[in-house]
């Protein structure tokens, strides 16, 4: 029986002030994707493709990990954009070979009321084919536990985006704007003309 799940978030949130503008720190994805995932879970593969190692998953008695490879990569205004690229299934061989992930996310730093929100979507869906076994449960009933499963995993990754990426940020920011210096004043003799 081929199924189809589906799920869709979306965020909002107030950034908070710092020494140096989101911008700067949403140019290396490298570090939004360990700010949200677990960093024993996920493995650098290239500058843009990571692999992450999901939890695993229960599902109507079938105990499921994803693999997914994942590219991210962000625009000069700090957009960040998510791709799913690849996807593995371990636990069942059959609904490996007949497993189809699709991951599309967006993060965007805009300005409201003077204010930088980063504002995001990501979409998820899922096609697979199930074993036979599952063949005389209603469909209805298959789709809204595959639907919620999705929703709770894009939940997951709202939470710590809304509280672990904003945490990274300021640390990031404050080790940065220590490590740079101000610019140098320069201080005037008191005998100089200006003075």
């Amino acid at each position: 029986m081929q199924t189809q799940f589906v799920a869709s978030q979306s965020v909002e949130i107030a950034v908070p002030e710092q020494p140096v503008p989101i911008q700067h720190y949403l140019r290396q994805p490298q570090r939004l994707v360990q700010a949200l995932v677990d960093p024993t879970r996920i493995e650098q593969l290239s500058e843009e493709i990571f692999r992450l190692k999901m939890r695993p998953l229960s599902f109507m008695a079938l105990s499921l990990q994803p693999i997914v490879d994942m590219k991210v990569w962000a625009d000069a205004d700090g957009t960040v954009h998510l791709r799913s690229t690849r996807c593995e299934i371990r636990g069942i061989e059959y609904i490996n070979q007949r497993f189809a992930l699709n991951l599309v996310g967006k993060l965007s730093p805009c300005q409201v009321n003077g204010t930088t929100h980063l504002k995001g979507r990501a979409d998820l869906e899922v096609k697979v084919e199930l074993p036979q076994a599952f063949w005389f449960t209603p469909k209805a009933f298959i789709e809204a536990t595959g639907n919620g499963l999705l929703k709770s995993v894009l939940l997951t990754i709202k939470q710590r985006l809304m509280y672990q990426l904003l945490s990274d940020y300021r640390r990031w920011a404050n080790t940065w704007n220590q490590q740079t210096p101000p610019p140098q004043v320069p201080v005037l003799p008191a005998d100089s003309p200006s003075a």
